[in-house]
């Protein structure tokens, strides 16, 4: 049987396609494109050309329509280009995979694979290994036809018209079979350790818990190391942090849980949502979550919006939040444009502006901060220590929330 949980360290020439839709405008598409290009470079690839189309829906056979695809077919024979993998930022189906990769003679992959492909490279523990496999064992699985292209199913038998099963066939069913055993194994052993990782928080008594949350790469665990005084790993690249960290932070004199967890992004695949279930509950279970916002960045209010909705999809209830609006440091000014998207009504908006805006509606519950910097980090461990008092005298009798005891530390 083929191996399917492939990784890939080498860097390689690819090329990133997009469409432009009625959901989404060129200027979208180029958003997300850039986004793609940044997951490319997370995963070692090198985007060296972009291609995009306009299009009422995406193509059904080949994704793109004929033209495109012969134009995408002629800059990847062009052997000055060194093309070896072209990268679709939306998710392809079985089929349209196959003809593209019958059709332009090079590895094809989309933006599913291709984040899957940076969890695997990024999983350190047991925990995260076995969350990976399982994801890519479920993306993989009704994609298995287009493995085997080189062994076709072969014709026999007499007038009778009897067609016998060739070895393609064969192997397919049985690498079928496989991986449904291992999808099986993989389900039981991430059982056992939603049990630990349940008991675990169990055991962590009464103490509240925060848990930090927000886009890839928006600094949540630089600001884990900053408040928690820890090593979280932190880097500039797309998912850095995969293991959910868990840290006891004490702010005066109020001990409480702040987690670390996995970073958001557009087009989450589905199989990752389910695989990291037991992740995503130290999201579930949270008291507090901080909404931590890469404030530089010129789409943050879309990034917004993508975690707020995923936040909707995991918890499906209402929790205290506050926001923290960090990298003020790499904040320049945010190109505001008008509802007809010319040019020419384009309008730059200081920082100072930009809070005045809706931000201004937050209130007490938001902050502006440079964990790289260290700026206004004061500020925002005043506002975690009300927020938290408040979540705790609720709970509590206000006698008992300012000590923890050492057995309802234990388990940490």
């Amino acid at each position: 049987m083929k191996d399917f949980i492939i990784t890939h360290t080498e860097t390689e020439n690819a090329i990133l396609v997009g469409l432009v839709t009625p959901e989404q405008n060129e200027a979208k598409v180029k958003e997300y494109l850039d986004e793609l290009d940044f997951l490319a470079t997370t995963a070692g690839i090198q985007a060296v050309k972009r291609f995009t189309q306009r299009v009422d829906t995406p193509n059904s056979v080949t994704f793109v329509g004929s033209g495109k695809l012969q134009e995408i077919k002629e800059y990847t024979e062009n052997e000055d280009n060194a093309i070896s993998l072209i990268i679709f930022d939306d998710e392809l189906s079985p089929k349209q995979l196959r003809n593209l990769e019958a059709a332009l003679k090079v590895r094809i992959m989309d933006r599913t694979s291709l984040i899957l492909d940076i969890f695997a490279s990024r999983a350190q523990t047991a925990h995260a290994k076995t969350q990976v496999e399982l994801a890519q064992y479920n993306y993989m699985l009704p994609r298995l036809k287009r493995l085997w292209t080189h062994l076709e199913r072969q014709s026999g038998g007499g007038s009778s018209g009897f067609r016998m099963r060739g070895p393609g066939e064969t192997q397919l069913e049985t690498d079928r079979r496989i991986i449904l055993n291992k999808i099986s194994k993989l389900k039981n052993d991430l059982k056992e350790i939603d049990q630990q990782k349940s008991t675990q928080r169990q055991n962590r008594g009464k103490m509240v818990r925060v848990a930090l949350v927000g886009y890839t790469n928006v600094g949540k665990s630089t600001l884990m190391n900053l408040l928690s005084k820890s090593e979280v790993f932190a880097e500039n690249k797309l998912f850095a942090t995969l293991d959910t960290t868990v840290r006891k932070v004490t702010i005066e004199n109020l001990a409480f849980l702040l987690s670390d967890t996995v970073g958001f992004i557009r087009k989450l695949p589905t199989e990752l949502i389910e695989s990291f279930k037991s992740t995503l509950d130290e999201v579930r279970e949270a008291d507090l979550l901080v909404h931590v916002v890469d404030i530089s960045h010129p789409a943050f209010e879309d990034q917004i919006r993508v975690v707020t909705q995923t936040l909707n999809d995991i918890t499906k209830e209402e929790k205290p939040h506050i926001i923290v609006f960090n990298k003020i440091d790499a904040f320049s000014y945010i190109e505001k444009e008008s509802d007809d998207l010319t040019p020419k009504n384009k309008e730059n908006i200081s920082l100072e502006e930009l809070k005045q805006t809706w931000m201004n509606k937050l209130h007490e519950n938001s902050v502006f901060i440079s964990a790289k910097e260290k700026q206004n980090i004061e500020e925002l461990k005043s506002l975690l220590y009300k927020k938290v008092r408040e979540i705790h005298v609720q709970r509590f009798p206000y006698n008992d929330f300012l000590y923890q005891t050492e057995e309802e530390n234990d388990g940490l």
